[in-house]
Parts: C-alpha cells; sequence; structure tokens
C-alpha cells in the first residue's frame, strides 16, 4: 500500500489554509490546516505528519516556539517557516534551530507546492538512506556474532524478536563468552541503531566515579570539577546503554541507578534539575544475579526492572564445533590488522584448539591467535606448547597478587618478544602508552 503524506499547514489567516487545502486536492498530499498553532501541535502530537508548514508570527504562539516544540517530539520531521519580507532574520534563526527551508511571503502556489515536493522528496531519500545504514549496521554486527550452534541459534532468534521491543534486557555468562557482542546485536538490529550505544564498565570504576560518568556534574560539584559535564546516561538519551559487571556496583550505587531506570530521569553530580532521559538498559555479568539477590547482595527491587528478558552466552566448551569458524574469524581478521600473511594452523594444532577446554572462552581464543599471528614466523601456524600448561604456567606456587601475577606475565611476554614495545603491546592486547606506564612502575616499586 502506498504511503500518503500528511501535511500540517498552520496559519493564522484562515485564506491561507483554505487555499493550501484547495491546492492539495490535486497532489497526493493530506493536508491539515490550523489557524491556531496550539491545535496543531496537540494534533501532531497524536497524530504526527510527513511534513509542517507554519508562518511565523501567529498570536497563540510563533513559529518558532512551535518548531521548537516539535523539535521536542521529533528532532527529523521537515518543517517550512512561512516569513515577511521583513522576518528574513527571524526565517534564518528558525533554519540555526532546525528548520528544514522558509518561504518569503507573498508566495506563489506554485513555488509552495514546489517546495513541499522537494522537502517530502528528500525527506524519503533521507529515510530510504537511515534504512539502508541500519540494515548495513545489523548485517555488520550479526555478523560479528560467529557460530552456528544450537544453543548460539535460540540466542539469535531471541535477538531478533526483542531488539525492536525497548525492554531491559540481562545477559549472563561466563567471562570472555561475548556478552557484549550479544548486547551490541540487540541494539543494532533495533529501529534505534542510529541512535548512540554506549558502553560502561561498572567494575572499573569507584562509586564517585560512576556517578558522575553516570549522571554528570555541574561545574564546581566537587574538586577538579571545572566545568559541567554531561552524564553518559544523558549522551545515550534515545539509545541503549550497556552496563558491564553490573553485580559489582555497590548497595547505594544500586540506589541510583534503579532511579534512573525506573522514572527515566537523571540529576547530575552537584545539579538539581532533573534531566529527563530515554535509555534501554542491557547489563550483563558472569554471576548469576538471582543467586546474589537471594544473598542480599543485589538489591530485587533493581534486578527485577532489569530482569524483563535475560539469556545466558555459552562458554566456549558447549559450542566447540564452532572453534574453527571463529579461528578462520579471527585470522581473517587479525591478519589484516597486522598485515601478516597468514593461511591459518597445521592439522595437529588445530586438533590442539579443538581439544582444549578454553576456560577463558573466547577471548581466550582470539588473544591465542593475536599472540601466533605478532610472533609467526611462516603463513602456516603452529602451537608448539601444550595449552593446559600454557594456561597454569603463568599461576605459580606462592599464591602471587593479581598485581604481581600481572607484572611476572607483561615481563614474560616482554622477554619473548625480545623487548620489543609494540610487540608486547600487541601480544597483550593493550596501547603503548599504558605498556610504557606498567613498566615504569616496575622500575620505581
Amino acid at each position: 500500500m502506498s504511503h500518503t503524506n500528511k501535511i500540517i499547514f498552520v496559519d493564522d489567516e484562515a485564506k491561507a489554509g483554505e487555499l493550501v487545502q484547495r491546492f492539495c486536492q490535486s497532489y497526493p498530499f493530506e493536508s491539515h490546516v490550523f489557524t491556531n498553532p496550539l491545535d496543531a501541535l496537540e494534533y501532531y502530537r497524536s497524530e504526527g505528519a510527513d511534513l509542517i508548514i507554519s508562518d511565523l508570527r501567529m498570536p497563540q504562539m510563533t513559529g518558532i516556539e512551535l518548531l521548537k516544540s516539535v523539535r521536542v517530539i521529533n528532532k527529523d520531521v521537515p518543517f517550512i517557516i512561512i516569513s515577511g519580507y521583513a522576518n528574513t532574520d527571524n526565517a534564518i534563526e528558525a533554519m540555526r534551530l532546525g528548520a528544514s527551508d522558509f518561504i518569503k511571503k507573498p508566495y506563489d502556489m506554485d513555488e509552495l507546492l514546489l517546495l513541499i515536493e522537494k522537502t517530502l522528496g528528500y525527506n524519503a531519500l533521507v529515510e530510504e538512506n537511515r534504512l539502508l545504514r541500519q540494515q548495513l549496521n545489523r548485517d555488520h554486527r550479526q555478523s560479528n556474532m560467529v557460530g552456528r550452534a544450537p544453543a548460539l541459534q535460540h540466542i539469535y532468534e531471541l535477538i531478533s524478536k526483542i531488539a525492536d521491543i525497548r525492554c531491559n534486557v540481562i545477559i549472563e555468562g561466563e567471562s570472555g563468552t561475548g556478552k557484549e557482542l550479544a548486547a551490541h546485536a540487540i541494539h543494532f538490529q533495533s529501529q534505534h541503531a542510529e541512535q548512540p550505544f554506549v558502553v560502561i564498565d561498572c567494575g572499573a570504576l569507584t562509586d564517585t566515579l560512576l556517578e558522575s560518568e553516570l549522571f554528570g556534574y555541574e561545574k564546581g560539584a566537587f574538586t577538579g570539577a571545572q566545568a559541567t559535564k554531561k552524564g553518559l546516561l544523558e549522551t545515550a538519551s534515545g539509545g541503549t546503554v550497556f552496563l558491564d559487571e553490573i553485580g559489582n556496583i555497590s548497595d547505594a550505587m544500586q540506589i541510583k541507578l534503579m532511579r534512573a531506570i525506573q522514572e527515566q530521569q537523571i540529576v547530575p553530580v552537584g545539579g538539581v534539575r532533573p534531566i529527563h532521559i530515554d535509555v534501554r538498559f542491557i547489563v550483563a555479568t558472569n554471576r548469576h544475579l538471582d543467586e546474589m539477590v537471594k544473598q542480599g547482595q543485589f538489591r530485587h527491587d533493581l534486578y527485577h526492572r532489569l530482569n524483563v528478558v535475560k539469556f545466558s552466552m555459552p562458554a566456549l566448551r558447549e559450542h566447540p564445533e564452532d572453534i574453527p569458524e571463529l579461528v578462520q574469524h579471527f585470522i581473517d581478521e587479525l591478519a589484516s590488522q597486522y598485515r601478516r600473511d597468514i593461511s591459518g594452523f597445521d592439522p595437529e594444532s588445530m586438533q590442539k584448539l579443538l581439544s582444549y577446554s578454553w576456560p577463558g572462552n573466547i577471548r581466550e581464543l582470539r588473544n591465542l591467535i593475536e599472540r601466533h599471528i605478532v610472533l609467526a614466523d611462516s603463513p602456516q601456524m603452529h602451537i608448539t606448547e601444550s595449552l593446559e600448561a600454557s594456561s597454569q604456567q603463568h599461576i605459580d606456587s606462592d599464591f602471587p597478587s593479581l598485581e604481581a601475577l600481572e607484572q611476572r606475565y607483561i615481563l614474560k611476554v616482554l622477554e619473548h618478544c625480545q623487548n620489543n614495545k609494540e610487540k608486547t603491546a600487541a601480544v597483550l592486547g593493550i596501547n603503548k602508552s599504558t605498556l610504557w606506564r606498567k613498566l615504569q612502575h616496575y622500575q620505581s616499586s
């Protein structure tokens, strides 16, 4: 069924609206004429439109005020301003505020109809491009979720079902199973794919930092707050926030987050005025939140707000049949990134990959492939060590702290890479500046 474009025309002079309505009868436009902009705004709120045309000066509300009100509802709908000769500056101001075009009074009806056709044609092109980009995003994000095992097929189907329903989602699963990729897929398969997708690692931030990152802060709210900063929840409005390791936040932070989710509004640190947000929350954890609720470690009210849909990403050992496809996917990605001519692993090495239990899951597999690509001497890679022994060799018998364990591992990789810091950083999956800071710290301690 073809779509008939709906136009709202607003002018306090009734004759202007009657003329537009009469001319539009010969065109595939559905015109709705109003002399009161407040009535036009109310109609748009309930019925919508493909184009709004408004006079600039009206007693109840100016065209610019109507434009501002419409932009709160929809930032994209085309809006044409009608201005008198003396009001060109105001028309230019309206363009700055988001008007699509303007036309001067007195105007010829043929001139107005040409502008309508041009605007609606352009709008259709923009919408077509938006849908095309959205489809490309969907294909790209789906292609990044590699695997054909039944457990993953079920997740693909679930993602497709819930993508356009802006419900909150909990994704559980062991570390390295691809929880963030699943969150990406939900967002980029939705109608909001062009809106922001913001990732926040709750486990990496203290309460104070997490609060200021999520909610933002006003200038002078604390020492060092030299300027007002917009929070990530406000930045993500209209899109999706992915909260990784949600199980690590404190009870106090859980209460603040609960209010933001429930009320869809936030108050910046040091602020008093609530800011409305429109955010879909997807959270991930490698722990079982329902068990944490039973143990009093996670608030039941926050859990039930988030738990509209919940699914678990399977561990790699649960779908080993996907390992060959994953290996080829990572080789294609990383060999291109490092500009290496790599064909794959020899049969003996591939058998090692298939028989290993992968406690670090897909992330561990990717890291192993990246390390071998960086250090490869020939197109065909060979795994010389036992993967089980390699996995355990970094856990020393003296039970070192995590910091000491990290230092030992970094220095071991540095030695293996013959003190080549660029290679070392690549193998470790960190940037060179981070590696340099850590090495400086080790030398000073």
